[in-house]
């Protein structure tokens, strides 16, 4: 009597659980599908055209799969479940590479790879022994502390050996470049809680230093305006537990009118700020139209008569609309699209003053500058 009712039990269960699955089953079908995850900024697969040869090919099955695993009913709640599950039940310290710590989210990058930094610093002495030597007036580099320098030692979390990742810069670079040291000006407050990124309505001070070391005074008399979309950062998504996304805000002044922006790559001009890209998936994009190989800023009501050249990554984005008011002219160059060979074809360094400014991240992983 006994096992008949364990098997009856075991049955209703298996029955429960299989109507749950094809409930939904069900669901995930006849709902709208969603056209993209906010919290993963990426498209998600859509529901495959059924045909004969697709369902031959296999082709059908393998986009069936990836549409029924991107459309999953209730998808970003059992992320976040998940997440939560490793977190407080296994004691996990990160999940995906990101940890949290009072309220900001953080990827882990350790140990320090030497070897990728060195071939960053051998890149850029290339271009500065291709390009700059005899043309260039002064040239500089500034490295920026990614989030894990104000958090991973207070959190017990590895991270990289920052004063060593300086010193190799420093024996490879000097004494032809400048070091300008940004570090002491930033603080964790400076960048976003949900993105690897520098906020830039508190970047005005590590402007006005950074611009001072290369000899250009900055005004501070900004307004900020804070875009209506909330902003759901690269670590968002990552993490896949609650947190509160965070605003973006940008800062204008009347001079910033007159600045022209120009897109080597679109041949278009556009203002310091594209707010077109406030409708999509990154609103960092927002600053200076996202990754973009190569554009200038002219500034026809500039403080002085000089031009810039930034060699750099995305941090570049938020910071050079600040500099634009000590320069009549800024050139953004980035070698993770712009090949180094090729960037003699498109820049004049000719009494140019010319900043290399990288993320130590995009240094410990340099893979990507060409």
């Amino acid at each position: 009597m006994r096992m008949k009712q364990e098997k009856l039990q075991q049955g209703l269960t298996l029955a429960l659980l299989g109507l749950v699955g094809l409930g939904l089953a069900v669901w995930a079908w006849l709902r709208p599908a969603d056209a993209l995850s906010i919290s993963e900024r990426r498209k998600l697969a859509q529901k495959p055209a059924l045909s004969v040869q697709s369902v031959q090919s296999g082709q059908w099955m393998q986009k069936f799969e990836s549409y029924s695993l991107d459309q999953f009913p209730l998808r970003d709640t059992l992320r976040g479940l998940k997440a939560a599950v490793q977190l407080g039940v296994f004691c996990q310290k990160d999940n995906n590479g990101v940890y949290l710590q009072n309220g900001y989210a953080s990827k882990l990058d350790y140990p320090l790879h030497t070897d990728s930094v060195e071939r960053a610093a051998d890149k850029f002495l290339q271009l500065q022994k291709t390009y700059l030597e005899g043309k260039a007036e002064h040239v500089y580099y500034a490295l920026v502390p990614d989030k894990n320098y104000f958090m991973a030692p207070s959190g017990g979390y590895p991270a990289l050996d920052y004063e060593k990742l300086a010193q190799t810069m420093r024996q490879k670079l000097s004494p032809g470049m400048t070091e300008i040291d940004l570090f002491g000006t930033l603080s964790l407050n400076c960048y976003y809680r949900t993105d690897p990124h520098w906020r830039q309505e508190a970047l005005v001070p590590t402007a006005q230093y950074l611009a001072g070391q290369m000899g250009v005074s900055l005004g501070d008399d900004y307004s900020e305006t804070t875009l209506q979309r909330p902003y759901y950062g690269l670590y968002y998504g990552y993490a896949a537990l609650p947190m509160q996304p965070d605003a973006l805000t940008y800062l204008t002044s009347a001079r910033m009118a007159d600045y022209t922006v120009t897109n080597y790559e679109s041949g278009r001009e556009s203002p310091v700020y594209d707010l077109d890209k406030a409708a999509g998936n990154d609103l960092y994009e927002v600053f200076l139209s996202g990754p973009v190989s190569l554009l200038t800023i002219q500034n026809p009501n500039a403080r002085s008569h000089r031009k810039l050249v930034i060699f750099r990554d995305s941090f570049g984005s938020s910071l050079a609309p600040l500099l634009a008011e000590g320069y009549s002219e800024i050139t953004l160059v980035d070698i993770r699209y712009l090949p180094s060979a090729r960037v003699g074809q498109f820049v004049d360094f000719t009494g140019k003053d010319v900043l290399f400014l990288y993320s130590t991240q995009v240094l410990n992983n340099s893979e990507a500058l060409k």
